[in-house]
């Protein structure tokens, strides 16, 4: 069970006033701007956005129970709020009770919001390594880039489980083999349609 204040890995969203909450794309963008506590002028800064904007909708999302306040901190002569996201992936449950339409356009939302996040943590990871790494190391890393054509909705959810299902055995594989290096080394997967140039 999470203590106070503690992120959590996964929240599903049952009531459809959080759902509605997250049908503003920024919105999104905000959470995933608040995996670490972070104030409404870093978030803004970080967005390009004007704080007052975004402690609208922090002030939003908080009253829907999606960000908490985890503290404070002095600024010059302010006193900025931090928050935090109370969770690091928000998953709509399939009970909630709204319109078809509606649900499918907060799950497209939901998962361009989470494709957001990924790729922040990618680059965030990378520069990391860069970073901690001396010069003329190797970081083993890999990336692979593919496109495939995909015409009808059970194509794509077929493709997709399909495809995480492989992920998933190829992981459980190699999470048994025990070697002298104990690294942890992450898999990040996604499917997003190529956009329009």
């Amino acid at each position: 069970m999470p203590q106070e204040n503690e992120i959590q890995d996964s929240y599903y969203i049952e009531s459809p006033e959080q759902a509605t909450v997250l049908l503003n794309p920024l919105r999104g963008e905000i959470i995933a701007q608040l995996l670490e506590p972070g104030s409404a002028a870093e978030v803004a800064r970080t967005l390009g956005e004007t704080a007052q904007r975004i402690n609208y909708h922090l002030k939003a999302l908080e009253k829907a129970g999606l960000v908490t306040r985890v503290g404070t901190r002095q600024v010059r002569n302010l006193v900025e709020v931090l928050y935090r996201s109370i969770a690091k992936t928000f998953v709509l449950a399939e009970s909630l009770s709204m319109k078809p339409e509606t649900l499918q356009k907060l799950k497209d939302q939901s998962s361009l919001a989470h494709l957001v996040t990924t790729s922040e943590r990618i680059r965030r990871d990378a520069m990391l390594l860069m970073e901690q790494s001396d010069v003329g190391e190797v970081i083993p890393s890999a990336t692979l880039q593919l496109q495939v054509q995909l015409c009808t909705e059970q194509q794509r959810h077929a493709f997709i489980e399909e495809y995480t299902a492989m992920a998933q055995q190829l992981v459980q594989r190699y999470a048994g083999v025990r070697g002298d290096v104990q690294d942890t080394y992450q898999v990040l997967l996604t499917v997003y349609p190529k956009p329009k140039e």
